[in-house]
């Protein structure tokens, strides 16, 4: 079944204490809602605006992570690294969930796929971006890169997708999750057929995301076909 689940998503930009803390936080208020949803990040600007380097940013990206599982676990923290550098300290608060807050990773490329492997991570956060045989794709390749690894490949997927619904079915080709409310639903079950773990419907680009009631509506109707 595809849930409705609410994510933290954020860069690498922060520090991993306080970032770490303020997730903390939000998982205690909360009682274990939270996924914490990361991603290197695409835009020089960016880093430049954050004053942090846009060069070796997976390697950073790999001691960030490593920093905030072990704030997250360890009564002591200590940590030296080639980017972070945690004398031993008492990090509080700890998440309610354990032994942490579930973990991750967005993005498209072969690395990125790898990392979450490497990383034991909980899962890969991806967007419906163009046909759906690229969602089974994806997946697919992390499987691949865990039996190479040796590791289980019971990695969860998130998917963030943004339907819009059409009185009639577009004449061209139809991009994913836009056309009728069948015509959807049936994109629906075929995420839920390649083993999507959950689905979150985003209304950012479309008319209906200007009236809760009726993302409410149209989000409660969607869920019926994951079932």
């Amino acid at each position: 079944m595809i849930h409705l689940t609410s994510i933290v998503i954020v860069d690498h930009y922060y520090t991993p204490i306080m970032l770490a803390k303020r997730l903390a936080t939000l998982d205690n208020l909360s009682q274990g809602r939270i996924i914490c949803g990361l991603g290197l990040g695409w835009s020089k600007d960016e880093y430049q605006a954050s004053n942090i380097p846009f060069m070796n940013r997976g390697e950073r990206a790999d001691e960030f992570i490593q920093v905030l599982k072990k704030i997250w676990t360890d009564d002591i923290v200590e940590f030296k690294g080639k980017y972070y550098d945690i004398p031993a300290s008492k990090i509080y608060p700890k998440p309610f969930q354990k032994p942490h807050i579930p973990i991750y990773l967005g993005g498209f490329s072969s690395n990125i796929f790898s990392r979450i492997v490497k990383q034991d991570l909980n899962g890969w956060l991806g967007v419906i971006h163009g046909p759906l045989a690229q969602l089974q794709d994806s997946k697919n390749a992390i499987k691949q890169y865990a039996d190479q690894m040796n590791k289980d490949s019971k990695f969860q997927t998130i998917v963030l997708s943004y339907p819009n619904i059409e009185n009639d079915s577009p004449t061209n080709d139809r991009f994913p999750l836009t056309g009728t409310i069948d015509e959807v639903g049936r994109d629906i079950q075929r995420i839920k057929d390649m083993g999507v773990d959950h689905i979150v419907f985003g209304y950012n680009f479309v008319p209906t995301g200007r009236d809760m009631d009726k993302m409410i509506s149209l989000s409660k109707e969607l869920s019926k076909f994951a079932r």
